[in-house]
Order: structure tokens, then sequence, then C-alpha cells
């Protein structure tokens, strides 16, 4: 971890609300060498003879970093989010954050040799502990894996599972296969063991096009197209009976959005009814099947001018309980960090999507 940093901060501070859970925030890996103290002679040999810069996920267009908040970017070049100090000054302090559940977006899903990204995910969820769950009482982490052997990857929730800094499972909503097929359930029974969400983050780089249709030619297609597949995620794992199988299991979509919640949920209980026969695991409504266990994080927020639409948006979900408070901090949403959370909200939700709502998903 580098020296510290002091960037300049805005002068928001959250002093009246307590308790505040931050369901996104991303610490990013400094650079490779950071992961060497965490990866085995083979491993660390295999990076250096095959001249591996980083594993610093690349979405669409190539070559794009992600974005950044305007003052989130370090002196010494790092990227933004990989520095405790500023992530503290930035993220934990304004909020007034009692925890922050960190998801690292190192690339480890885009690895075609399994036992390497096996290795990767395990260097990096050691280097999360060492470098920031054992420095800053406030932070919680995601285990990373790799879902291309999902046998591999529950192998990882087994050896971090009672880890009380370790609250989720992470997964990228752009994957090899709907995240209902039963190859994927070795990853869901880990969890469901060790009583662990299944985080599942936007943007995933499988090599498959970004859209349904295919390959966008701007980023901005990309961005907007995300919610079809959180869209495409929820309706598999409900049709596929994954939580039929496993009861217990919840799903967090992280930066998915949640406005376009409602009309899936109409569409797919009513077409569920004319349907129900080819998946007679699926025994009540698809919709109520969703408010049990799928959660959702509130940025980016696609809102309305209107406030009052917002609210109608929640109204028609029928459920208080499914909004997630996070900042996805170092990204960029929004001008003011006080902007992270909607204005004019009524107290009981705002207190729900601030802290109660994550306290009933995570173990804290």
């Amino acid at each position: 971890m580098d020296d510290a940093i002091t960037l300049k901060s805005e002068n928001f501070r959250n002093e009246a609300r307590t308790g505040v859970i931050d369901c996104d925030v991303h610490n990013a890996v400094p650079s490779i060498q950071a992961l060497f103290p965490y990866l085995e002679d083979r491993w660390r040999d295999y990076v250096v003879e095959h001249g591996i810069k980083s594993l610093e996920p690349n979405y669409y267009p190539r070559g794009t970093p992600l974005s950044a908040r305007p003052g989130s970017e370090l002196p010494n070049g790092h990227p933004p989010g990989s520095n405790l100090d500023v992530l503290r000054q930035q993220a934990l302090d304004p909020w007034n954050v009692q925890y922050a559940i960190l998801n690292c977006l190192y690339g480890v899903q885009m690895i075609h040799n399994e036992d390497w990204a096996a290795a990767m995910a395990r260097a990096v969820n050691d280097w999360q502990n060492a470098e920031w769950l054992e420095k800053e009482p406030r932070l919680r982490a995601s285990i990373v894996v790799a879902s291309q052997n999902p046998e591999q990857a529950a192998e990882e929730i087994h050896r971090l599972g009672e880890h009380p800094g370790f609250v989720q499972v992470l997964l990228m909503v752009h994957s090899e296969m709907p995240y209902g097929k039963k190859h994927y359930w070795p990853i869901y029974e880990a969890a469901q063991q060790y009583g662990l969400p299944i985080g599942i983050h936007a943007g995933g780089v499988t090599g498959y096009p970004t859209m349904p249709v295919g390959w966008p030619s701007y980023y901005l297609e990309d961005y907007v197209s995300q919610s079809q597949a959180f869209q495409s995620q929820i309706v598999s794992l409900v049709s596929e009976g994954v939580f039929k199988k496993f009861p217990q299991l919840r799903v967090v979509l992280i930066e998915s959005g949640f406005t376009w919640l409602p009309s899936l949920m109409w569409r797919f209980d009513k077409n569920w009814k004319g349907l129900r026969r080819e998946v007679p695991w699926v025994n009540r409504l698809p919709s109520e099947i969703i408010k049990e266990h799928i959660r959702l994080t509130i940025q980016p927020l696609d809102e309305s001018p209107k406030p009052e639409h917002l609210l109608e948006t929640i109204e028609q979900i029928r459920s208080e309980d499914m909004l997630l408070f996070s900042t996805d901090y170092p990204h960029w949403h929004f001008d003011k960090n006080e902007e992270a959370l909607p204005a004019k909200l009524p107290p009981r939700l705002e207190k729900k999507i601030l802290s109660e709502n994550a306290r009933s998903v995570y173990r804290f």
C-alpha cells in the first residue's frame, strides 16, 4: 500500500445519519506486482515470463478505462480506488459509513487458463484481506472467484466462507452462459452454506458481445444496455429453479439500476401464467420470488427529473426491502457526494435503504 496521500475532498459530511452501509465501493489493485506476495512461485514466474502487465478489465471499447470521479486520481499514477487513505477520505468519512463492501473488479473472469484464473482470484482475496480488511475495520469485501470453473470457485468460497471480513461472492453480469444453468450451482451451494449472497456486478469480459444483437459501436450503447443483461440473469435464475434448489440464497444486483424492474416483473408474471407447465418448480408468481431473493443497489440511478416518479417506481415494485445504498466509489454517477442518495425519500424508506435492508442480507 502506498504512503499516505491526501487529495482535495468535498465539504459534504453526513452528520445526522448513522449506521450507513455502502454496498458498492471499488478497491483497485495498484499493479500486478502488488499481488506477487500472494501468488505461488509458479504463477508469479508465469506472470513475469509472459510479460503480463495488468488484469484490470478493459470493457468496450478496448483500452477504455473505467470512469472515475474527479479528484480520485492518484498522483503516483495508480488507478483510483487503489489507496486506502484516499478511500477513507472520499468514500467512508463523508457518509459516516459504518460498513462498506469492497467489490474488486480485477479481471480474473477473462482468463482462459482456469488454474491461473483460480490462483489470481486467491491472490486478490488474500491481498484484500491483508491490505484492506486488516487495516480498516469499516471495510468488508466480496470474494472474487473465477466463475469459469465453478468447482474451483466453490473451493475458494469454502476457503474464505467463515472469514468475517468476506460477506459476499462476486460475479459479473456478462457471463459465458446464463447464471441459472446448473453449471454454476456449485457456487450457489457453497454460498448458501455460509450465508453469503451472490453479488452480480455490471460488466464482464467473456469474449461475447455486450449486447444481445451483437457488438455495439459506441460505449454509450454498451453502458445503456447493461440493464438488459441483468434482466436476462434474473429471468434465468428464477426459471431454472435456482431459488427452489437454494431457498436461503440471496442475489444482489450491483450497478444494475432498478427503474426497469416493475415492467420486468409484470411481463414475467403474465407470461408465466401461460407457460408455467414448462417450469413446474416455479410454483408461485415470479415477482414474489424476485422480491424475496433479489436485492439491487441504487447507483447508478436512472432517475426521472420529477422526484415523485422515483417514489412511484418503488411503489410499483411493491417492496421497500429491495434497495441498498451504494456510492459506487470511485466511479462517477453524480456531481456531488450527497447526490448518491435520492432526495425527498420518506424517512422510513431512507433508513431502510441506508442501512436496514443491507443488514437483512449481509452478515456484519
